[in-house]
């Protein structure tokens, strides 16, 4: 009997991961990734619209919002996202990933259609703080889930594959603004509230298609769920053998030894994260710090950049967008299977090297006015083919090096604490540069963020974990192991 505590007594003897990660990769496997991979979708949509319609949103009668306020907007978001990881990643360990990843698509959905609302730039400010919300929600519950039902030898590339369909939201996000934008389909005032209203719409269909996609096994085991585990393990197993998959004999496989627990006590959580972990954790700050200060600082000031600099029109920034969006889907399609092939330390360490290396020689161009706006679009294109890559693997390395107990909690603090360090000061950073006027100013931010990718590069290929084609049990070891 177990008893309401952090731990039972009882021992449980469980193969459960072991025949999750001898799967062959399938439809099951393709469901998942389109039903929980829509959130970089969601996310890349609103960041992408959020840079796009930076012009609309200045000229809005009701918002009147200056360079300042845009990057105040963003660093909004980005609040939000840091707070809904840290509370719905609590949550998601505590009470189930499946619940919660229908709780925080449920936030977005409300949030972004209220966004759409806005009647003074103090209401946008909030109702971006909620969608960061549920979207910084998404990214603890959604990771958790999927590390947990890809198969160990598909994990690197499916994650940062799915880690980079964040630019495909930013392409929908670019072309909509493109229509919604101009004067001559739609009134601006009338467009930018009509382009928030796409995420929600299509995040109202994602939760359907979630309906079907089970309670992570690995977490049900761990929580004394032991029958349950056992029967959606089967059930996935069915689905493969009725299109005549061929499984490993079970009776093969090797079985795990826990001890079932409620919940990990907070101070546990912290323990293993910060003292039995601290190298992990430490690369694992690092690579989520320089990524998040990367991306946000360059791309919620994009459209600015433009705008200031370029003199390109609000309405036509959508353009400039849609190869830059195409560049950072290519790139973890492209290198994604590397990281299981080649590994980890190299890869990561490969990927944020050069991106840096690239910045640091773009942003001396764009200072010395050598580039137009096309040719620095080509630029930022080929820049983020590898940047893509990089960023999801932060993301991969900080769900699968700590125990599952705490997955989706430490996925939450690091995507917190990354993003609060690189991504929310650096919009109103980038913002406060560009209003100077001066490309000497904005070149200083790039060389800033470029350095911090060199640095984190130089840590990961010391430090970093060697985790392809490993069970996650064999890679983080569950701290309810017996």
């Amino acid at each position: 009997m177990h008893q309401e505590t952090d731990e039972t007594q009882d021992t449980v003897e469980t193969k459960v991961p072991a025949r999750l990660d001898r799967l062959p990769f399938g439809r099951f496997h393709l469901h998942v990734i389109i039903a929980l991979g829509i959130t970089w979708i969601l996310d890349g949509l609103e960041v992408t619209l959020a840079g796009s319609m930076a012009g609309a949103l200045k000229a809005s009668p009701y918002l009147r919002m200056t360079d300042r306020d845009v990057g105040l907007a963003g660093s909004a978001y980005l609040v939000g996202a840091v707070l809904g990881a840290l509370v719905f990643g609590w949550a998601t360990d505590r009470l189930g990933r499946k619940l919660l990843f229908f709780v925080t698509l449920g936030l977005y959905v409300v949030s972004a259609a209220a966004t759409a609302a806005s009647w003074d730039f103090a209401s946008f400010c909030v109702f971006r703080f909620l969608t960061g919300a549920g979207i910084g929600g998404e990214y603890s519950a959604v990771n958790s889930t999927i590390q947990e039902l890809i198969p160990a030898r598909f994990r690197g590339q499916t994650d940062i594959a799915i880690n980079g369909s964040f630019w495909i939201g930013g392409g929908l996000g670019a072309a909509g603004s493109i229509v919604l934008l101009d004067p001559a389909y739609i009134n601006v005032e009338f467009g930018w509230r009509l382009a928030f209203l796409i995420g929600a719409t299509l995040g109202l269909f994602i939760l359907l298609l979630r309906a079907s996609i089970p309670e992570s096994p690995r977490w049900l085991v761990i929580h004394g769920k032991e029958k349950e585990a056992e029967k959606i393990a089967s059930d996935i197993e069915k689905l493969f053998e009725e299109r005549g998959a061929k499984l490993e004999d079970p009776s093969k496989l090797k079985p795990m030894k826990i001890r079932p627990r409620k919940y990990t006590p907070l101070k546990e959580v912290f323990t293993t994260l910060f003292v039995a972990n601290r190298q992990r954790a430490l690369v694992g700050l690092l690579l989520m710090g320089s990524q998040a200060f990367f991306y946000n600082a360059i791309f919620f000031t994009y459209a600015l950049v433009l705008e200031d600099f370029y003199q390109i029109k609000s309405q036509h920034v959508g353009w400039y967008i849609l190869p830059f969006a195409l560049g950072n889907v290519l790139g973890p399609l492209c290198l994604g299977h590397f990281f299981d092939t080649i590994g980890r330390k190299k890869m990561i360490a490969f990927t944020y090297a050069t991106s840096g290396i690239l910045l640091a020689a773009t942003g001396a161009a764009f200072a010395a006015d050598l580039l137009t706006a096309t040719q620095q679009t080509i630029a930022w294109s080929v820049i983020f083919f590898f940047a893509s890559a990089a960023a999801g693997s932060a993301y991969l390395t900080v769900s699968e090096t700590f125990p599952v107990e705490i997955r989706a909690l430490a996925i939450a603090v690091f995507y917190a604490a990354g993003t609060a360090l690189g991504g929310v000061l650096a919009p109103s950073f980038f913002g406060l540069l560009i209003s100077t006027g001066s490309r000497g100013w904005v070149f200083f931010g790039y060389l800033v963020g470029a350095g911090l990718m060199i640095f984190a590069a130089v840590v990961q290929a010391i430090w970093g974990v060697a985790a392809e084609g490993k069970p996650l049990e064999s890679v983080a070891k569950p701290l309810s192991s017996a």
